[in-house]
């Protein structure tokens, strides 16, 4: 058996782009890792795929991003024996924070060494890009600015390490409803994006921006009040990743991050997570 962590992610940035003939929304967007994790166990035995998520309401069958993501792996290297994998779950579900993409990347490099299939990264992002649009971001394994899908990746140069506080309020947010509440048009005008350059804690923090907040927080008030209180609480500034309803606030150190997650504990406003850039 083999015991692999999967990082959760957040969008530093976030802008949606246009709208595509496709239904899909081109974005440009910066991607952090985190050290919030689920830990996941392999073990290749039998004849089929068995996915299991001990104390969670996730589908234990080809509904599971998992399965999905060894089916196709399997498929792509023509393997026919099975494997068991098992999800113990950290990252807060329909969050805004990549949980189950994580899990799914995890699981196709994982079984790419557990086999010796010695896929290169692009085949095994090739394979990713068919399950979710931020699965090929955790295999390519580095802060990242997407574009695209989300599947158009290049590293991020100069990020400086940071510090978070992350608050789940405790619901779940649909990305499909959200960038459908977006209502953006659509364009066959091809939108250049210019990189900002982000070298100091506090330059990332004048940054933040996610063109999704605006639909969400109108819908979640309590989410503005979340952002508010991580600022009241030392927060050089506050974000929601990806569609939500997950808000996080940055912070240059852990000692001034622990001081506002115990503060925000008290607020009794969701689950609260503290956690550094990887």
């Amino acid at each position: 058996m083999i015991v692999k962590q999967s990082p959760a992610k957040i969008n530093l940035i976030l802008n949606v782009l246009r709208k595509r003939k496709d239904g899909y929304h081109d974005i440009a967007t910066l991607m952090q890792r985190i050290s919030l994790y689920d830990e996941t166990k392999f073990s290749l035995k039998g004849k089929t795929i068995a996915v299991r998520c001990p104390g969670s309401s996730l589908p234990e069958n080809e509904e599971n991003i998992v399965y999905s993501a060894a089916e196709a792996f399997f498929s792509y290297v023509s393997y026919s024996s099975g494997v068991e994998i098992t999800i113990n779950k950290r990252i807060p579900t329909a969050a805004g924070l990549g949980g189950g993409s994580s899990n799914a990347a995890t699981t196709i490099v994982t079984l790419n060494d557990m086999i010796g299939s010695n896929c290169s990264q692009k085949e095994l992002m090739k394979i990713g890009t068919k399950i979710g649009a931020d699965v090929p971001f955790f295999i390519f394994g580095k802060t990242a600015w997407a574009f695209g899908i989300g599947d158009s990746l290049q590293i991020a140069e100069g990020i400086p390490p940071m510090w978070f506080v992350l608050v789940n309020p405790g619901f779940e947010v649909s990305t499909k409803k959200v960038y459908e509440e977006l209502k953006l048009g659509l364009t066959k005008e091809i939108i250049k994006y210019s990189i900002p350059r982000l070298t100091k804690v506090s330059q990332v923090s004048k940054k933040l921006f996610n063109d999704l907040e605006t639909v969400t927080l109108k819908c979640y008030p309590v989410l503005s009040e979340i952002k508010g209180l991580l600022m009241e609480y030392g927060a050089l500034g506050s974000l929601m990743s990806g569609s939500g309803p997950t808000v996080f606030g940055v912070f240059t150190g852990e000692k001034s991050a622990l001081n506002a997650a115990a503060e925000l504990k008290k607020a009794k406003v969701g689950s609260v997570f503290t956690a550094h850039s990887i």
